[in-house]
């Protein structure tokens, strides 16, 4: 009996030995097979960023078989279809830019040429004693073709830019540099239109950009504020630079922006009721001065002010380290 009891204890022995040693085994296995596949969930995480930031050569069937080489391979196919897409939006892209280029070209030599024939015949009126309507109907004409070159210009920009083959300086633009080359060529009107330029710049404000591009951008805005200021009025630019941005706010003492039209102010040839611009205006420049400076990283957005009268605040933000 003892002898017995001893070989059914030792075979129970080995029976609880054998299933430790089986759920070991198990658990092993089982921790095995889960490091494998966080393993596999990572690279597939690490993929899909890689595809979000925007990298095309990134491919997800070269993943083990099991479930998550079915997920892998239908974001592989969910990839493919985003990369024809978007190589399909370029080609669009590109062939309107080059249609909107070409229309901009050959605009612009006819233009030229009728408006030197314009000016050629004013002078002609002028030194003969031409009837003085007639010069004054000749002037009309030479403002409506300077109008309509500055928007051939204005439309092949935003052609270039919808292209995405503006390239952009990255040099240290200083604010007083800016504002010269930005009002440089609108000095003339400003005067014509008896509006005052006032300007705050804080001494070694600047950013890193392009200078020529981001004038362009001012230009636009400020020329747009000159258009809406009464005559008598005053435009102000005031620039800085704090620990997040250089910034740049440009107001002025017109009537402001309806609340109607302050969601659609920079959207392309948009005329609300409640824009009182002069009759010239086409509403390309404000579009093209956010492209631009949306295109270097920063951002352009339109209030009106407190004390009244319509506001715009630049921001080129700084690079975090």
């Amino acid at each position: 009996a003892a002898g017995a009891a001893g070989a059914w204890a030792c075979g129970g022995a080995a029976a609880a030995g054998c299933a430790l040693l089986g759920g070991g085994v198990a658990m092993g296995a089982w921790l095995w097979a889960t490091a494998r596949r966080h393993a596999a969930l990572a690279e597939l995480a690490c993929k899909v960023g890689g595809a979000l930031d925007g990298r095309r050569d990134v491919r997800f069937d070269a993943m083990s078989e099991g479930e998550v080489a079915i997920l892998a391979s239908e974001l592989d196919k969910m990839c493919s279809r985003l990369t024809l897409n978007a190589e399909e939006l370029e080609r669009e892209k590109r062939t309107l830019a080059e249609a909107m280029a070409d229309i901009s070209h050959q605009l612009k030599t006819p233009m030229t040429s009728l408006s030197l024939m314009t000016v050629l015949v004013r002078r002609s009126l002028s030194e003969t004693g031409g009837m003085e309507g007639e010069v004054a109907r000749l002037r009309s004409m030479e403002s409506l073709e300077e109008r309509v070159q500055w928007l051939v210009a204005g439309l092949l920009k935003l052609a270039r830019l919808d292209a995405g083959v503006v390239c952009f300086a990255s040099e240290r633009v200083e604010a007083g540099a800016l504002l010269d080359r930005a009002f440089e060529p609108l000095a003339l009107s400003f005067d014509l239109a008896d509006v005052r330029l006032d300007t705050d710049i804080q001494a070694g404000a600047g950013f890193e950009g392009d200078l020529a591009w981001t004038a362009e951008a001012l230009a636009n805005v400020l020329k747009n504020c000159m258009e809406h200021t009464p005559a008598g009025g005053a435009v102000t630019l005031s620039a800085w630079e704090d620990a997040l941005a250089f910034r740049v706010r440009v107001d002025d003492t017109g009537p402001g922006i309806a609340e109607a039209d302050l969601p659609h102010i920079f959207e392309r040839f948009y005329r609300g009721p409640g824009d009182a611009a002069p009759a010239g205006g086409v509403g390309i420049g404000l579009a093209l001065a956010q492209g631009l400076v949306a295109a270097q990283g920063g951002s352009l957005r339109a209030s009106n002010a407190p004390g009244g009268g319509a506001r715009f605040d630049f921001a080129f933000f700084k690079t975090v380290v």
